[in-house]
């Protein structure tokens, strides 16, 4: 392999920026925990993390995908369809991005929840994911 190219990867990658809503942090707990729970069921689902800021207001949660196949699954599973809306009950998304090629499914679902989508172009991976 040259120098500089990208090492064909069907991963798929998302973060999603959530502010939460003053005095709602031990709810969005409960429920980013149910949800982590029913996404580590999801046999496509290869990572689901969750990170606080150290003032307890923001949080990012990294989704890693074994491919579109697997990404499009999640999104049209319980978690998103059903969970989702309880979480935005207690907070807000402030940014969502997606790495890596989720295809056509996927992708359409992801525009319509306001996701930048970032295909892969340059660089290399020493270990999956």
């Amino acid at each position: 392999m040259k120098a500089g190219s990208i090492v064909p990867s069907t991963i798929v990658r998302f973060t999603v920026d959530y502010e939460i809503r003053e005095g709602q942090g031990a709810e969005f707990e409960r429920i980013a925990r149910e949800m982590s729970v029913a996404s580590e069921a999801e046999p496509g689902t290869l990572g689901y993390e969750w990170h606080l800021s150290p003032d307890g207001r923001r949080c990012r949660l990294l989704e890693t995908f074994a491919d579109g196949s697997a990404a499009h699954a999640h999104l049209s599973g319980r978690v998103v369809q059903e969970q989702v809306a309880k979480l935005l009950e207690v907070s807000a998304i402030t940014g969502f991005e997606v790495y890596g090629d989720p295809g056509a499914a996927a992708s359409s679902v992801l525009r319509e929840l306001g996701a930048e989508v970032f295909v892969s172009w340059v660089g290399f991976r020493r270990i999956e994911p």
